[in-house]
């Protein structure tokens, strides 16, 4: 049984897809005004964890991400001007190099990180019919309204649109949420469509006037115009909560009169030094700067998959070294069973590979549990199964993980001739029962790096650092 932990009823519940052995899933995605920071990749290297861990549960998954390249507000409400605008000022570009520029940023630190690309990759500005035409249901159904700052969502005909964030609107009058427009009925009322920036270089023309689509609509537009006006899995960050999707939420209801989303998961955040990573805060790491400071971006994955998905991660470069060690000797592993080749057999093999594999799902299954999964992996390196089976379980289970395992090479290992001359003394020295002499043979093999193994087929030799 699968369980994930549902925002929208603060409950762990029981993953029941709309569609047997179909998952529809909607995530947000980057708005690309700028880099995309080790702090929004974190996000989706967990999200990609999950369809992966779908797929490898024999789902057939759909994953839809949204671009956002108009109407996301620098205040991620109402307020400031357009986060794309303010990035062509800020590189003298226009806005539509700006995001081309920043798609192609997203997509080369996706591939650095093995996150799979979404079945759809939407752009907001390629939308802008499905925009109108969804605000259009909106307005017909009574949930919209005209001011001089363009139509606005009302949401005292939503009754429940504090329930999702467990919002207390009455503490936020004084200005939590700043009302901008003195015609809105209240000031956490939203623009479906902003029409007083005459501007504003992206417009089109629309039935309540020219302008563009405020940022909450186009994810709703797009997640139901792809996966259904129902849908099993929305996620996003924890930030999106009381605002973006709390604003989904109440536009989908306008739309439709029901709900769209049975599950909603959201990631906690990355933080560095205490702080969330951010771009206003200057201290936000991109994946390519790992692989500058000679990091494999898989240890950076590896990273992430320690940390729980809610939980969120204390990033530090002492961290990512560790997780690169740890990394290392996974690659060293699975280039030596590799190489190994044979299939043996052991008593009780089928049922101890099978309680690993059961094992993994389990924990997986739980909330998405990657920690405890990646406990599992390590669970069959130090067993005893056969190593043909420790490597059949690893690349099994990194179908999930994304490490690449199974890209990894046979490693050819030149054992140097004086290594090789001092093997053959040492086994000369144990048949004639020079017990003391051998030991010291094999002291001798590693002290220059090289390590000595007994096996039922003779010796074995291989470098410490494999």
């Amino acid at each position: 049984m699968i369980k994930f932990y549902n925002t929208a009823t603060r409950k762990l519940e029981e993953f029941k897809p709309l569609k047997d052995k179909e998952v529809g899933i909607y995530s947000c995605g980057p708005t690309v005004y700028w880099n995309q920071h080790l702090g929004h990749m974190y996000a989706y290297i967990q999200w990609d964890t999950l369809v992966r861990f779908l797929k490898y549960m024999d789902f057939k998954v759909k994953w839809v991400m949204n671009i956002t390249d108009v109407g996301h507000m620098t205040s991620d409400e109402d307020l400031g001007e357009d986060k794309m605008e303010k990035g062509a000022k800020r590189e003298g570009l226009s806005v539509w190099q700006i995001a081309e520029k920043y798609i192609h940023q997203f997509e080369e630190s996706m591939e650095l990180l093995n996150i799979q690309k979404p079945d759809v990759l939407c752009r907001a500005t390629e939308h802008i019919q499905e925009q109108i035409d969804l605000i259009k249901k909106i307005e017909k159904n009574g949930f919209a309204y005209q001011t001089k700052t363009g139509l606005v969502f009302d949401t005292s005909k939503f009754a429940d649109y504090a329930q999702f964030a467990k919002l207390d609107l009455q503490k936020q009058k004084p200005g939590t949420r700043v009302e901008v427009d003195p015609e809105k009925k209240n000031p956490w009322d939203f623009l479906l469509w902003v029409t007083n920036q005459p501007n504003h270089v992206m417009q089109w023309g629309s039935p309540w006037g020219k302008g563009f689509p405020g940022w909450h609509i186009e994810c709703t537009a797009m997640s139901t115009k792809y996966l259904g006006e129902k849908f099993d899995i929305h996620t996003g960050g924890v930030e999106h909560i009381p605002v973006h999707h709390t604003n989904e939420i109440a536009q989908a209801f306008g739309a439709f009169g029901h709900q769209t989303v049975n599950y909603w998961l959201h990631n906690g955040w990355l933080i560095l030094e205490g702080e969330k990573m951010a771009k206003s805060l200057g201290n936000n790491i991109l994946t390519i700067d790992l692989v500058k400071k000679g990091f494999n971006p898989m240890s950076f994955r590896y990273l992430v998959l320690t940390s729980h998905y809610r939980q969120g991660m204390n990033f530090t470069w002492e961290a990512l070294k560790g997780a690169q060690v740890a990394y290392q000797k996974l690659i060293n592993l699975v280039s030596e069973w590799k190489n190994d080749g044979e299939k043996t057999t052991s008593p009780g093999k089928v049922e101890k590979t099978d309680n690993f594999r059961n094992k993994f799902q389990e924990k997986l299954s739980h909330d998405l549990n990657t920690p405890e999964a990646l406990a599992v992996v390590w669970e069959v390196v130090k067993s005893d199964i056969p190593t043909y089976d420790k490597l059949d379980l690893l690349l099994d289970f990194d179908q999930v993980l994304g490490l690449k395992l199974n890209e990894i090479k046979i490693k050819k290992i030149q054992i140097p001739e004086g290594i090789n001359q001092f093997a053959k003394q040492r086994e000369e020295l144990r048949k004639q029962g020079k017990w003391q002499e051998a030991d010291e043979m094999r002291k001798k093999i590693e002290d220059q790096g090289w390590k000595i193994e007994d096996t039922p087929k003779g010796q074995k030799i291989s470098s410490f650092n494999n």
